[in-house]
């Protein structure tokens, strides 16, 4: 029998402790050995919870305890959970986590641990909640180069950017209305923001190019600033935005990046709704393949960390840990040096002039039909593509022109 303990009986880990209950018969069946969950840590009180008695407050009980085999981390962040991931790992006892945070900051020390205590660090919920993604990643195409990565990673921002587009709401109702359903947390920053998707894409790039992929060094940008006419001109473009995660192999280095795009409905994250998730991986060997699922919830993450708990159980006694080398020069492409087309609003005082303006500062544009709900002092376009660093330039430019009133927003392009 192997001994499992959960840290932190939140959303996650009671969907750990829940799953182990109800399907453990087929669970140890698959695992080879019977599962059980031993201890729950947790500084709050349970007292209704039929699992009381497991309930623990001090985590020497888990790591002191030689016949807990695996520990199972749900607590989030960097704090607490970092040092009782060291602390366990230290001991030999396997990590299993959901927690993208702690991953994508301290990955390549953890595994490095895990290694050399003979343990396994495994974080197959970190990235697609219910997807399975790393180990598809790390093993079925393990045979490809992979070249690039891009994704619908956040089902908050997802199903906020899909009320916008369906039910006409503006960001704060559509952001409002995921609270209320519970996709959103109180503090949603990390969503909307973009941090959440980026730390998803670094662990996703570190496993493809076989390199730790800082988070830090990503650029980020969230999705705050799209307005219901953005989401209009995007409709009579066939188009929709969507919060795009992607990363790419550029000779030695990577480029990557996380914000809003103009999705064309030729492609397949397209038609990627609600809180769904979708990643398109390209490789040398099997061309282009696409995950799909739900990549958040109680249960379609729990069964991902159940999952990992069942790969360390049927290999028992070998370590099968992820390698990432971590360069000792920056391998992240600066955001300035990439190339992309934009989708660029302006609002102007003088059409004739504005639009020779345009011109003049970015070349040959795609001139985008002013929609019927869509401000009647505008122009939009599409530029060329360009590097970031010229798009800047021509920007700041383009507000000095006395007919342009500003640039209302610039929203990238996806695959152009």
């Amino acid at each position: 029998m192997i001994n499992v303990a959960v840290l932190g009986y939140g959303v996650v880990g009671s969907g750990v402790v829940e799953i182990i209950k109800k399907n453990g018969i087929s669970i140890s069946e698959k695992a080879g050995q019977k599962i059980c969950v031993k201890k729950i840590l947790d500084i709050r009180d349970f007292p209704d919870s039929p699992d009381r008695e497991l309930f623990t407050k001090n985590p020497e009980d888990i790591l002191r305890d030689s016949s807990i085999g695996i520990v199972v981390e749900t607590i989030g962040g960097t704090n607490v959970a970092y040092k009782l991931t060291r602390d366990a790992l230290s001991k030999g006892k396997h990590v299993v986590t959901s927690n993208k945070e702690l991953v994508a900051t301290h990955g390549p020390e953890l595994l490095k641990l895990a290694k050399e205590n003979n343990a396994n660090y495994l974080f197959e919920a970190s990235v697609g909640g219910g997807i399975p993604i790393i180990r598809p990643l790390n093993r079925c195409l393990a045979a490809n180069e992979i070249y690039s990565i891009a994704g619908i990673l956040n089902g908050t921002t997802n199903y906020i950017l899909s009320q916008m587009k369906r039910e006409g709401k503006n960001f704060d109702e559509a952001l409002k209305e995921a609270q209320a359903r519970g996709y959103a947390e109180a503090d949603p920053t990390a969503d909307i923001e973009g941090h959440d998707a980026c730390r998803k894409i670094a662990i996703l790039s570190s496993i493809a190019y076989n390199e730790f992929v800082d988070c830090n060094g990503i650029y980020t940008e969230g999705i705050a600033k799209i307005s219901l006419a953005d989401m209009k001109y995007a409709e009579s473009m066939n188009s929709t935005i969507k919060l795009i995660a992607a990363s790419e192999r550029v000779g030695d280095k990577i480029a990557a990046r996380v914000s809003p795009a103009i999705v064309k409905n030729s492609n397949p994250l397209h038609n990627v709704e609600d809180v769904f998730n979708a990643i398109i991986v390209k490789g040398d060997a099997i061309g282009e393949v696409m995950f799909y699922g739900r990549g958040a919830g109680k249960l379609p993450t729990a069964s991902a960390v159940v999952a990992d708990v069942i790969e360390v159980v049927k290999h028992w006694g070998r370590s099968g840990c992820y390698d990432w080398q971590v360069k000792n020069r920056n391998n992240i492409i600066d955001i300035s040096d990439t190339e992309t087309k934009y989708f660029v609003r302006l609002r102007v005082k003088d059409e004739s002039n504005a639009r020779e303006a345009v011109g003049r500062v970015f070349g040959n544009v795609e001139w985008v039909k002013i929609c019927g709900d869509c401000p009647k002092d505008e122009l939009a376009f599409v530029t060329g593509k360009a590097s970031e660093k010229e798009h800047i330039r021509s920007f700041k430019k383009i507000e000095e022109v006395d007919s342009i009133i500003q640039v209302s927003n610039a929203i990238r392009v996806l695959g152009d």
